[in-house]
Protein backbone atom coordinates (compact mmCIF):
# COMPACT_ATOMS: atom_id res chain seq x y z
CA UNK A 1 0.00 0.00 0.00
CA UNK A 2 1.17 3.15 -1.20
CA UNK A 3 0.89 6.31 1.30
CA UNK A 4 2.10 9.83 1.45
CA UNK A 5 2.13 11.67 4.41
CA UNK A 6 2.01 15.31 4.46
CA UNK A 7 0.90 18.37 6.71
CA UNK A 8 -2.39 20.35 5.82
CA UNK A 9 -2.75 23.16 7.97
CA UNK A 10 -1.35 21.62 11.47
CA UNK A 11 -3.00 18.35 10.48
CA UNK A 12 -1.41 14.96 9.78
CA UNK A 13 -2.44 13.92 6.11
CA UNK A 14 -2.17 10.63 4.49
CA UNK A 15 -3.22 10.27 0.76
CA UNK A 16 -3.91 6.73 -0.85
CA UNK A 17 -4.83 5.23 -4.20
CA UNK A 18 -8.80 4.49 -4.05
CA UNK A 19 -7.88 0.92 -3.96
CA UNK A 20 -6.41 1.31 -0.64
CA UNK A 21 -9.00 3.39 0.60
CA UNK A 22 -10.92 0.69 3.44
CA UNK A 23 -7.32 -1.09 3.91
CA UNK A 24 -5.45 2.76 5.02
CA UNK A 25 -8.96 3.25 7.01
CA UNK A 26 -8.48 -0.16 8.77
CA UNK A 27 -4.87 0.60 10.02
CA UNK A 28 -5.75 3.97 11.46
CA UNK A 29 -8.18 2.62 13.34
CA UNK A 30 -6.07 -0.60 14.47
CA UNK A 31 -3.31 2.36 15.73
CA UNK A 32 -5.73 4.18 18.02
CA UNK A 33 -7.78 6.32 15.26
CA UNK A 34 -11.12 5.08 16.77
CA UNK A 35 -13.35 7.74 16.96
CA UNK A 36 -14.65 8.58 13.27
CA UNK A 37 -15.26 12.64 12.79
CA UNK A 38 -16.74 13.81 9.27
CA UNK A 39 -16.50 11.77 5.94
CA UNK A 40 -17.28 14.56 2.51
CA UNK A 41 -15.71 14.99 -0.95
CA UNK A 42 -14.55 17.73 -2.70
CA UNK A 43 -14.74 19.04 -6.22
CA UNK A 44 -11.34 19.24 -8.53
CA UNK A 45 -12.67 19.91 -12.16
CA UNK A 46 -12.30 19.06 -14.53
CA UNK A 47 -10.98 15.51 -13.66
CA UNK A 48 -12.75 14.33 -10.19
CA UNK A 49 -13.35 14.39 -6.87
CA UNK A 50 -11.11 14.43 -3.52
CA UNK A 51 -12.67 12.22 -1.16
CA UNK A 52 -11.73 13.44 2.94
CA UNK A 53 -12.44 11.48 6.12
CA UNK A 54 -10.84 13.05 9.04
CA UNK A 55 -10.64 10.79 12.33
CA UNK A 56 -8.82 11.22 16.17
CA UNK A 57 -7.24 9.36 18.26
CA UNK A 58 -8.52 9.72 21.84
CA UNK A 59 -5.96 8.78 23.57
CA UNK A 60 -2.65 10.76 22.04
CA UNK A 61 -5.58 13.28 21.26
CA UNK A 62 -4.08 13.67 17.87
CA UNK A 63 -6.20 14.30 14.39
CA UNK A 64 -5.62 12.37 11.33
CA UNK A 65 -7.21 13.29 7.83
CA UNK A 66 -7.43 10.60 5.48
CA UNK A 67 -8.10 11.31 1.56
CA UNK A 68 -8.30 9.85 -1.71
CA UNK A 69 -9.42 10.61 -5.25
CA UNK A 70 -12.04 9.08 -7.59
CA UNK A 71 -12.55 10.07 -12.06
CA UNK A 72 -15.25 12.33 -12.31
CA UNK A 73 -15.81 9.90 -15.10
CA UNK A 74 -16.18 7.03 -12.70
CA UNK A 75 -16.47 8.35 -9.35
CA UNK A 76 -16.55 4.93 -7.23
CA UNK A 77 -15.37 4.25 -4.05
CA UNK A 78 -15.40 1.68 -1.72
CA UNK A 79 -17.61 2.00 1.49
CA UNK A 80 -15.75 2.18 4.69
CA UNK A 81 -18.97 1.47 6.81
CA UNK A 82 -17.62 -1.81 7.48
CA UNK A 83 -14.61 -0.28 9.88
CA UNK A 84 -16.88 3.14 10.80
CA UNK A 85 -20.22 2.89 11.08
CA UNK A 86 -20.55 6.15 11.49
CA UNK A 87 -19.73 6.65 8.45
CA UNK A 88 -23.09 5.51 6.93
CA UNK A 89 -24.61 8.99 6.61
CA UNK A 90 -21.18 10.99 5.86
CA UNK A 91 -21.07 8.65 2.56
CA UNK A 92 -24.71 8.90 1.99
CA UNK A 93 -24.34 12.86 1.71
CA UNK A 94 -20.88 12.78 -0.50
CA UNK A 95 -23.26 10.57 -2.75
CA UNK A 96 -26.42 12.85 -3.11
CA UNK A 97 -24.20 16.18 -3.38
CA UNK A 98 -21.54 15.17 -5.11
CA UNK A 99 -22.31 12.19 -7.39
CA UNK A 100 -19.31 9.61 -5.89
CA UNK A 101 -21.01 5.83 -5.17
CA UNK A 102 -19.78 4.58 -2.14
CA UNK A 103 -19.79 0.31 -3.03
CA UNK A 104 -21.24 -2.07 -0.59
CA UNK A 105 -23.01 0.79 1.28
CA UNK A 106 -25.92 -0.49 3.29
CA UNK A 107 -28.32 2.05 2.22
CA UNK A 108 -26.80 4.13 -0.51
CA UNK A 109 -30.51 6.70 -1.09
CA UNK A 110 -30.55 10.56 -0.67
CA UNK A 111 -30.72 11.48 2.68
CA UNK A 112 -31.23 15.99 2.57
CA UNK A 113 -32.93 16.49 -0.94
CA UNK A 114 -36.37 16.35 -1.63
CA UNK A 115 -37.56 13.01 -3.92
CA UNK A 116 -36.97 13.90 -7.92
CA UNK A 117 -34.44 16.09 -7.40
CA UNK A 118 -32.02 16.06 -10.33
CA UNK A 119 -28.56 16.79 -9.88
CA UNK A 120 -25.58 17.47 -7.42
CA UNK A 121 -25.64 20.29 -5.71
CA UNK A 122 -22.36 20.71 -4.32
CA UNK A 123 -20.73 20.17 -7.74
CA UNK A 124 -19.04 23.27 -8.86
CA UNK A 125 -20.77 23.11 -12.55
CA UNK A 126 -24.50 22.77 -10.87
CA UNK A 127 -26.20 25.89 -11.85
CA UNK A 128 -28.13 27.74 -9.41
CA UNK A 129 -31.24 28.51 -11.33
CA UNK A 130 -32.48 30.09 -8.27
CA UNK A 131 -30.07 33.33 -8.48
CA UNK A 132 -31.06 33.71 -12.28
CA UNK A 133 -34.54 33.82 -11.75
CA UNK A 134 -34.48 36.53 -8.71
CA UNK A 135 -32.53 40.27 -9.21
CA UNK A 136 -29.35 39.42 -7.08
CA UNK A 137 -29.14 41.81 -4.25
CA UNK A 138 -26.35 44.66 -5.26
CA UNK A 139 -27.24 44.59 -9.08
CA UNK A 140 -29.33 48.14 -8.82
CA UNK A 141 -28.44 50.86 -6.24
CA UNK A 142 -31.24 52.31 -4.31
CA UNK A 143 -32.52 54.75 -6.19
CA UNK A 144 -31.48 54.09 -9.70
CA UNK A 145 -33.73 53.15 -12.51
CA UNK A 146 -30.71 50.97 -13.91
CA UNK A 147 -28.26 49.37 -12.92
CA UNK A 148 -25.19 52.00 -13.06
CA UNK A 149 -22.38 49.31 -13.90
CA UNK A 150 -22.04 46.37 -15.82
CA UNK A 151 -24.52 43.64 -15.48
CA UNK A 152 -22.23 40.63 -13.32
CA UNK A 153 -23.93 36.95 -13.18
CA UNK A 154 -24.63 36.03 -9.67
CA UNK A 155 -22.12 33.40 -8.10
CA UNK A 156 -22.80 29.65 -9.34
CA UNK A 157 -23.76 30.95 -12.69
CA UNK A 158 -21.39 30.44 -15.59
CA UNK A 159 -21.30 33.29 -18.26
CA UNK A 160 -22.42 30.75 -21.49
CA UNK A 161 -25.43 29.68 -19.58
CA UNK A 162 -28.93 30.33 -21.29
CA UNK A 163 -31.17 30.47 -19.13
CA UNK A 164 -35.06 28.93 -19.43
CA UNK A 165 -37.24 31.13 -21.25
CA UNK A 166 -39.88 30.35 -18.13
CA UNK A 167 -37.41 32.25 -15.10
CA UNK A 168 -37.31 35.25 -17.18
CA UNK A 169 -40.98 35.91 -16.70
CA UNK A 170 -43.07 37.57 -14.04
CA UNK A 171 -45.29 35.04 -11.72
CA UNK A 172 -48.61 37.17 -12.91
CA UNK A 173 -48.08 36.57 -16.76
CA UNK A 174 -47.45 40.84 -17.56
CA UNK A 175 -45.05 42.90 -18.68
CA UNK A 176 -41.67 42.50 -16.71
CA UNK A 177 -41.38 46.50 -16.50
CA UNK A 178 -45.14 46.82 -15.42
CA UNK A 179 -44.43 45.98 -11.78
CA UNK A 180 -41.72 48.62 -11.64
CA UNK A 181 -43.86 51.71 -12.33
CA UNK A 182 -46.12 53.66 -9.83
CA UNK A 183 -49.95 53.02 -11.05
CA UNK A 184 -50.72 55.71 -9.52
CA UNK A 185 -48.63 58.29 -11.93
CA UNK A 186 -49.85 58.81 -15.31
CA UNK A 187 -47.14 57.31 -18.29
CA UNK A 188 -45.43 60.32 -19.37
CA UNK A 189 -46.91 62.48 -16.84
CA UNK A 190 -44.50 62.40 -13.85
CA UNK A 191 -47.00 63.70 -11.68
CA UNK A 192 -49.59 62.09 -9.63
CA UNK A 193 -53.67 61.94 -10.93
CA UNK A 194 -55.72 65.39 -10.21
CA UNK A 195 -57.96 65.17 -6.81
CA UNK A 196 -61.57 65.54 -7.41
CA UNK A 197 -61.67 67.75 -4.67
CA UNK A 198 -59.01 70.56 -3.40
CA UNK A 199 -57.06 70.18 0.40
CA UNK A 200 -59.69 70.78 3.01
CA UNK A 201 -62.78 70.70 0.93
CA UNK A 202 -65.35 68.04 1.61
CA UNK A 203 -65.95 66.31 -1.99
CA UNK A 204 -69.44 65.69 -4.06
CA UNK A 205 -69.44 62.17 -3.23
Amino acid sequence: MNVEESDSFGDRTLDVDAGDWVSLLASCRADGYEFFDWLTGVDDPPDGFSIVAHLYNPVERARLLVRTWVPRSAPRLASAVGVYRGANWHERETFEMFGVIFEDHPYLVPLLLPDGFEGHPLRKDFILAARVAKPWPGAKEPGEAAPARRKVLPPGVPADWDPPTSTTQPASGGSPTAASEDSSTPSGTGEPPASSSSPGEPSDG
